[in-house]
């Protein structure tokens, strides 16, 4: 196959804050999830182990880089994503990530 995929997953996640040097906020994703976004990472990432996507959360879509942690990935929160939906840490979501595969 060649061109370009989107592959797409929708989970449920509690929100996260981790406390390290640049404290941010987290959706973890399921690790079944996870599974599948390894066997085609090479297909997504620019590097680092991050996979670019696209996320939507109630309605609001947004851009950034899911990053790899103890086996899954996490899915960062901007704080614009955070506000606009009234999210913070121990609150559940409903998300949708889209990947995009080149060269497969």
């Amino acid at each position: 196959m060649s061109g370009e995929t989107t592959l797409r997953f929708q989970f449920e996640a509690e929100v996260i804050h981790w406390r390290g040097p640049s404290p941010y906020f987290f959706a973890p994703i399921p690790e079944q999830y996870g599974e599948e976004i390894k066997k085609v990472a090479k297909f997504a990432t620019y590097g680092w182990g991050v996979i670019p996507v696209e996320a939507t959360i109630d309605g609001f879509m947004f851009g950034t880089s899911l990053f790899p942690k103890d086996g899954s990935y996490l899915l960062p929160l901007k704080d614009a994503v955070r506000r606009k939906c009234n999210l913070t840490a121990g609150d559940s979501i409903s998300a949708l990530i889209a990947i995009s595969l080149r060269g497969r």
